[in-house]
């Protein structure tokens, strides 16, 4: 009986309702150890970006266009996933799942860019272990693309619950911090577009 007063008390959830907001702080924290990971990363990509060991530079290596496609892609995606948080709160069933879904399809075409992009340059002989500078970019790209495979898997193991239950308390809490993870990814990788691939093209 109270976990049923406890899922009605949640089926409208917000920033005042205790389990929450206690769920949406502590992935904020979350978040927030991510961004200081991302913030180490990029102030060794500021120190390591000119060291090429005598090899092409970013502006030789990348193609803007490219970049930009993806960047598109990625803002599409994080607007869907809010789109599809918006739906949830409404206890709109269908809307949640097509709009997650599209973000998924959306996280899947970035990823299988960002692999051809990895995999041109290997072949290219530039693989990671030629320069500071190819080690720092495919480290810092990569991690964020291993971001973006856990959360197109995140998706899916969070669709299956509301495809088969709806939406309840528990999965409105979870596709909201699934929201917040694509917003994530989406600041992310406006910051390596910029600072990757537009300034180091010039």
């Amino acid at each position: 009986m109270k976990h049923a007063e406890i899922s009605a008390e949640e089926g409208y959830a917000d920033t005042h309702h205790d389990l929450y907001s206690k769920t949406v702080f502590g992935f904020w924290v979350y978040l927030v150890t991510d961004f200081v990971l991302f913030g180490t990363f990029f102030a060794t990509f500021a120190v390591l970006h000119n060291n090429t060991y005598g090899g092409p530079g970013a502006a030789q290596l990348f193609k803007l266009p490219f970049a930009l496609i993806q960047t598109l892609l990625l803002l599409t995606a994080a607007f869907l996933s809010g789109l599809g948080g918006a739906a949830a709160h409404r206890k709109n069933k269908g809307a949640t799942i097509a709009f997650f879904a599209l973000t998924m399809v959306l996280g899947i075409i970035f990823m299988g860019m960002e692999l051809n992009e990895f995999s041109r340059l290997i072949k290219a002989g530039h693989g990671w272990e030629k320069s500071a500078f190819l080690s720092i970019f495919f480290t810092l790209v990569g991690t964020h693309g291993l971001h973006v495979l856990f959360a197109i898997l995140w998706v899916i193991a969070l669709l299956i619950p509301v495809i088969k239950d709806g939406i309840t308390a528990e999965s409105l809490r979870r596709l909201t911090c699934l929201r917040m993870f694509w917003q994530f990814l989406n600041i992310v990788w406006v910051f390596i577009f910029t600072f990757v691939y537009f300034m180091g093209d010039y």
